[in-house]
């Protein structure tokens, strides 16, 4: 077999490998961090859960989850064990962001949603514009409302001829008609 053949499964053992040492590591420090609790601390389960150390035994942990509310826990059960400042924030229900880096919250969403800058061009056309027009589109808009302005005075134009010689088309007939009549008479 040549080395070329073999590489493949070289990587794929070499890669195993890796994944194994490394989970391996993630498994010791969470082993060690169990190992050093001691009661009094503030630690997470691994469902969530805060709680305060009470006792310590070989496999299982008693957490107080309440003030005179007691719990026994498998030590596994424990996802980390939390800063007394970290803890205690967590507790008081105290903001983590302090000073001026806190988010600012509008009141309502307009000033999320460019509300008044759709209101601007919905009060030049009387109606809101849910189109996608871009800065340089609004040329292309007026020129085609200018082109279907034109048209419709074109229409209203023929229109009117129209409507212009039928009256004088009927006077002629009406004429010739009671001309005719008056004849007849």
């Amino acid at each position: 077999m040549s080395i070329m053949t073999l590489l493949p499964f070289i990587v794929l053992i070499g890669a195993m490998f890796l994944m194994t040492r490394s989970a391996k590591k993630k498994q010791q420090a969470a082993q060690q961090m169990r190992n050093e609790m001691q009661p009094g601390t503030g630690v997470r389960t691994i469902g969530g859960m805060y709680a305060t150390v009470k006792e310590i035994h070989e496999e299982t942990v008693l957490l107080e989850v309440a003030p005179g509310v007691h719990a026994i826990y498998a030590k596994n059960a424990i996802g980390a064990v939390l800063a007394d400042e970290e803890y205690n924030r967590i507790l008081d229900g105290a903001d983590p962001i302090t000073g001026e880096d806190k988010p600012v919250v509008p009141d309502d969403v307009s000033s999320l949603t460019g509300a008044d800058e759709a209101t601007e061009k919905g009060d030049k056309a009387g109606k809101i514009d849910l189109g996608k027009a871009e800065a340089g589109d609004d040329a292309a808009v007026d020129e085609a409302d200018k082109a279907k302005d034109a048209e419709a005075d074109k229409a209203d134009k023929t229109d009117k001829a129209d409507k212009a010689d039928e009256p004088a088309a009927k006077g002629d007939a009406t004429k010739d008609g009671k001309a005719g009549d008056a004849d007849a008479k």
